[in-house]
């Protein structure tokens, strides 16, 4: 071969090496469950913000708390957006939750807890990670429409009671108002490796925001109304609220909750302030803060749901995904006011309302503001101080 050619060839493969490698470091994708996600540089997210001077006048329809009719409008422009949060020890802090108005906590496998925080009042900015979905989360999501929208990654596929995949196909959702990143994939959703400022794991790192979900879910013609121009709260039953009181002698300063025995990176302890009337959250022995203002996250209301747990015997790895009963009626524990009533909750079928009633048969109004329902199994344990 001569020195000409020689030459030629190494030109040629130089110039492929080093398209090759710009083309990696520009357009490096990963798979992710069938979907292509950018590793790039996360696309740049705004917020919505409101005129905080202006008269608080209008109630939130999911937690009763009161903003401004410029802040009314824009939420009926939208219906109410479910999104898995996951709560590993390795994600967190995590993104968006203090902009929840509602938060469901359930254990999802090991003891690990996960979140299903939903979303219609507040724009919580960029959330997540966002995880897989489990089935006790659907009936709970289902309480806020026929076509609620449910972000998440995937979820429990295995055949049998926990197919929580299944059951959206089967709920008549799958491609239009099931948000599964599966099949929306970049910009909508994308993954963040540098969020925490350290190393994570994939599956820590998947993150969207509650304006890029409503927005995506316009392009399936739903907004405020569905394809059938029916309003999302149609058949929707708002809890009763009540305006804050002035506590003097709290009798619940301090929750301590334990879904698991033995697993201190998952127990919750709720803090009662009397200044605020709120409760601040830790879990593992710190704070529990959102990454996107460094704010403690807090509820006016902390309602403890016993609900039966098993696993699913589906044969899946481990043995490791669960079924709650969700459904029918339960013990409860509401905390509110400092105070601690013992209760009772009842819901019936899927798209139900979880109700909440005193041991004497009568409801309960809860504060308003956010509600957060911590799902125990029935052995799981609650201590006060």
């Amino acid at each position: 071969m001569s020195k000409s050619n020689i030459l030629v060839i190494g030109c040629i493969v130089g110039a492929y090496l080093f398209f090759a490698s710009v083309s990696y470091l520009i357009f490096s994708k990963t798979a992710i469950g069938g979907s292509l996600v950018l590793e790039s540089k996360p696309p740049a997210t705004s917020v919505s913000i409101f005129n905080e001077r202006l008269p608080k006048t209008e109630s939130c329809p999911l937690n009763g708390a009161l903003y401004s009719k410029d802040q009314r409008k824009w939420w009926e422009t939208h219906r109410p957006l479910g999104v898995m949060i996951e709560n590993h020890k390795g994600a967190r802090p995590q993104s968006g939750i203090w902009g929840a108005d509602v938060v469901y906590e359930a254990v999802a496998e090991g003891g690990i807890t996960r979140f299903l925080a939903m979303y219609h009042c507040q724009d919580a900015g960029q959330i997540g990670p966002v995880r897989s979905a489990r089935t006790y989360f659907l009936d709970f999501i289902s309480e806020y429409s026929e076509f609620p929208l449910y972000a998440h990654v995937g979820g429990a596929n295995t055949s049998g009671p926990a197919d929580a995949l299944s059951h959206i196909a089967d709920y008549e959702w799958s491609g239009y108002n099931d948000l599964n990143q599966f099949s929306i994939g970049f910009p909508t959703f994308w993954r963040d490796y540098n969020r925490l400022g350290r190393p994570t794991d994939t599956e820590h790192t998947m993150y969207s925001t509650v304006k890029k979900l409503w927005d995506f879910a316009k392009t399936r013609g739903l907004t405020n109304v569905d394809k059938d121009n029916t309003s999302w709260d149609e058949s929707f039953t708002p809890y009763s609220f009540k305006d804050d009181i002035k506590v003097s002698s709290p009798q619940a300063q301090i929750i301590r909750l334990a879904f698991w025995e033995n697993n201190d990176p998952y127990d919750v302890e709720w803090t009662y302030s009397a200044q605020t009337n709120a409760y601040e959250r830790s879990h593992g022995g710190s704070p529990h803060v959102d990454k996107n203002n460094n704010k403690r996250i807090i509820a006016k209301n902390v309602v403890v749901l016993f609900m039966k747990e098993r696993s699913a015997n589906d044969g899946y790895e481990g043995n490791v995904h669960l079924l709650y009963t969700t459904k029918g009626t339960g013990s409860a524990i509401v905390f509110i006011d400092g105070d601690r009533i013992d209760a009772t909750w009842r819901k019936e079928g899927r798209r139900g309302r979880t109700l909440l009633f005193t041991k004497q048969g009568k409801p309960i109004a809860l504060n308003r503001g956010i509600i957060w329902f911590e799902i125990l199994p029935t052995d799981g344990i609650v201590e006060t101080e």
